[in-house]
C-alpha cells in the first residue's frame, strides 16, 4: 500500500445553491425535482486546464471525430510516435490530458499515447453526456486509430473501459484508477449530495431507463467485469472521498485475472500523478 500524508477532500462538491433548487423542487414537484437531478447527473462541468496538463495540451496532434452511434463529435488527442498505442480515458469532468502524468511516463516506455474529450468534456462540444457514450467512443477511437496495446481509465473512464472490452475492445490489459462500480450506489450518492430524498435514487434509475431503455445495473463495473478475460489492474485509494474504496474490491472480486494496489492519502485525483502508481502501472503492462 502506497501511503501519502496529505489531507483528502472530494473532488467533486455540488455548490449549496444547487441543492437549495433541488430542495425547493422536491417540496413542490417530486417530477421537476426527478427532471432537475438527472439533468445535473448527466451534466459535467468544464474545468479550466491546469498548468501540468498545457505540455500535452501543446505538443499532442488534436483533431475531431465523429462516432456515429451517439451521432457527436469528440477531440481526439494523438501524443508522441510509435507503432505501440495506448488508450487513457479521463473520467467525469474530466479531460484528455487529464492522465498527463501517465501518459509522459508510457511515451518515455516508447508508447504512443490516444486520449480524447468524451462529448460535453473539455474541447468537444455539448452540455450532456453518460457512460454509453464514453464507450461508444472508445469503441470508435478503435476502430479509427486502433488496435491499443493497453487501456488506462480513471473514475468513469475505467467503467467504461470494462464495459468496452465486454462490446469486444481488444487489448492486451487494462487498468482501472479510482473506478467507480454498482450505477444504482453511484446515483444514490449523487442524490445524498443533492439532500434529497433517498427515493429519488430510484426515480432517477426509472427516468434514464424509460429514456435510454435497458437496465442501468448492466453497465455496473462489476457486472462488465465478469465479462472480461485479459489481466486487469485496480487502483484505488483508501481515503477516496468520490469513491468509496469498496468498489475497487468488488470488481477485483468479479475479474478473473487481476491485481489490487490500494494507496492511502490520495484521493480521487491526486491518484492518477502519483509516482508510485504510475510505477506499479509500468510493472503490470510490462
Amino acid at each position: 500500500m502506497s501511503k501519502n500524508t496529505n489531507k483528502v477532500v472530494p473532488s467533486q462538491k455540488i455548490p449549496k445553491i444547487i441543492s437549495v433548487i433541488a430542495q425547493f423542487l422536491q417540496a413542490f414537484s417530486t417530477k421537476l425535482a426527478t427532471l432537475y437531478a438527472a439533468k445535473l447527473f448527466t451534466t459535467p462541468i468544464r474545468h479550466k486546464i491546469p498548468k501540468r496538463e498545457l505540455a500535452m495540451d501543446q505538443n499532442s496532434q488534436q483533431f475531431p471525430l465523429f462516432v456515429p452511434k451517439i451521432n457527436k463529435e469528440i477531440v481526439v488527442y494523438e501524443y508522441g510516435a510509435s507503432n505501440k498505442k495506448v488508450l487513457l480515458v479521463h473520467g467525469w469532468s474530466g479531460r484528455g490530458t487529464q492522465l498527463v502524468k501517465i501518459a509522459d511516463a508510457l511515451l518515455e516506455k516508447g508508447f504512443m499515447v490516444y486520449s480524447f474529450d468524451a462529448p460535453a468534456h473539455g474541447k468537444s462540444k455539448g452540455n450532456f453526456s453518460i457512460m454509453p457514450e464514453f464507450i461508444a467512443s472508445i469503441l470508435e477511437m478503435e476502430q479509427k486509430y486502433g488496435p491499443f496495446e493497453y487501456a488506462i481509465g480513471h473514475s468513469l473512464g475505467g467503467m467504461s473501459i470494462l464495459n468496452a472490452i465486454k462490446q469486444n475492445l481488444v487489448v492486451k490489459k487494462a487498468v482501472t484508477i479510482g473506478s467507480g462500480d454498482i450505477i444504482q450506489d453511484i446515483i444514490d450518492d449523487f442524490v445524498k449530495n443533492l439532500k434529497l430524498k433517498p427515493e429519488y435514487g430510484l426515480r432517477i434509475k426509472d427516468h434514464f431507463e424509460t429514456k435510454f431503455g435497458g437496465e442501468m445495473d448492466d453497465y455496473s463495473a462489476y457486472k462488465a467485469a465478469q465479462m472480461v478475460q485479459i489481466p486487469v489492474l485496480v487502483i484505488h485509494d483508501q481515503n477516496d472521498e468520490d469513491v468509496s474504496v469498496n468498489s475497487a474490491y468488488h470488481i477485483d472480486k468479479h475479474l478473473v485475472h487481476s491485481e489490487l494496489f490500494i494507496t492511502e492519502g490520495l484521493g480521487h485525483l491526486k491518484i492518477v500523478g502519483d509516482p508510485s502508481v504510475i510505477e506499479t502501472i509500468l510493472k503490470f503492462i510490462e
